[in-house]
């Protein structure tokens, strides 16, 4: 794990995300050079300085990006929109929910991102899929030299990630050389579906799921029989929940076990284990809709996966970083015992030795995220060469 500050695990791990998108190492230097003294004050103050170094970055990129522009130079534009995109996000996600200018700085880098892809004629398209009298955005990858419907891997974020930060990190980009197209979504609880459209998490993950598989159905370009779905993070209680209940989906991969939350929320608060964002406790409590923190441990105590993931009988990997310190081992272990029905099931354990050893591999993520790409490949009749 790349540790730019001493002392601060939630901003390393914002770092190392942001170095994961795509940040270029002058531009973290020039970012966080001047932020040593912040990361060592109190959530509020140190994560509005953070968010002003990023921003500020991100707002020279932009500038360079028009200059491109006038220039002609696009695909260079484009470039720089999507790394600005990416800094923009980085800095949003430490902030609390509720800070002045956050939710205009969110909007600000879905602008960002979107003229990025497009400048730079990137493969990703944003769907909108009908949810609730709303709708769940996401940004579709179509697979590389398919004819006809291709398999799909649908894939959800975590507590705090969101579906611009899944697609830079890559694995849409990686199966799709596979033939494997992607879907990368903002559940209920994340990204645009929370933050626009005020959709809270819930722990029946199967009925935003299944809502996702009868949209998928309805496009020529997607095999029906080969749609998968991936979860990180957090995602790995989301997935294997709505492959047990959804039985369309042919797959199921955990970036990261979660198998049970309720227990970690309950280590938490006899702080064990490292937290993902500061603010956590008013983080969890918007993310799940909880008028208090008594509201929010019992709904905490539904987010569990004992007794249910019998129900699935479709391949199943379970990925886990050896040296994750906000979800144990102990916890990926457990879902891969329990998949007794699964004709396919597999634990990885990530280690120093191919790297991915933090949680969720976000200390790095490219030999995990080709592991998983491989195994999707081979399970959903794409290729590997």
């Amino acid at each position: 794990m790349f540790k730019y500050f001493p002392t601060n695990y939630v901003w390393n791990l914002s770092v190392d995300l942001a170095i994961e998108m795509g940040a270029r190492i002058g531009e973290i230097e020039e970012m966080c050079a001047p932020l040593q003294e912040a990361a060592r004050q109190p959530d509020a103050a140190g994560t509005r300085a953070f968010r002003e170094t990023w921003a500020r970055m991100a707002d020279k990129l932009c500038e360079l990006a028009a200059e491109d522009e006038a220039k002609g130079r696009l695909l260079s534009a484009g470039e720089k929109y999507g790394r600005a995109a990416s800094y923009l996000i980085t800095g949003e996600r430490l902030q609390a929910h509720d800070a002045p200018g956050r939710l205009a700085l969110y909007r600000k880098c879905l602008d960002v991102f979107t003229k990025g892809i497009a400048l730079a004629r990137e493969n990703c398209e944003r769907v909108e899929i009908p949810y609730e009298g709303s709708h769940i955005a996401g940004l579709l990858t179509r697979a590389e030299g398919v004819d006809g419907p291709a398999p799909l891997l649908v894939q959800v974020n975590g507590l705090d990630s969101t579906k611009e930060m899944k697609y830079r990190v890559g694995l849409p980009a990686w199966l799709a050389r596979r033939g494997v197209s992607s879907l990368v979504i903002d559940q209920p609880g994340s990204g645009e579906a929370l933050r626009l459209q005020g959709l809270t998490a819930r722990y029946d993950s199967e009925h935003w799921a299944s809502r996702v598989v009868d949209w998928l159905e309805t496009r020529s370009d997607v095999d029906p029989r080969r749609i998968g779905l991936e979860g990180v993070s957090l995602g790995g209680y989301y997935c294997p929940r709505a492959v047990a209940f959804e039985p369309r989906f042919a797959c199921g991969v955990a970036w990261g076990a979660n198998h049970d939350w309720r227990d970690v929320q309950k280590k938490r608060l006899q702080k064990e284990g490292n937290f993902p964002v500061p603010h956590y406790w008013a983080h969890v409590r918007w993310v799940w809709g909880a008028r208090d923190q008594d509201d929010f441990m019992r709904i905490a105590e539904q987010v569990h996966l004992d007794g249910i993931l019998d129900r699935i009988r479709v391949p199943f990997l379970v990925t886990h970083g050896a040296k994750d310190s906000q979800i144990p081992l102990h916890w990926a272990e457990r879902t891969y015992e329990q998949l007794v029905n699964s004709p396919k099931r597999e634990l990885k354990v990530f280690t120093d030795r191919e790297g991915g050893a933090q949680h969720a591999s976000f200390d790095n993520s490219i030999n995990a995220g080709h592991y998983i790409a491989d195994w999707v490949a081979e399970t959903l009749n794409g290729r590997v060469a």
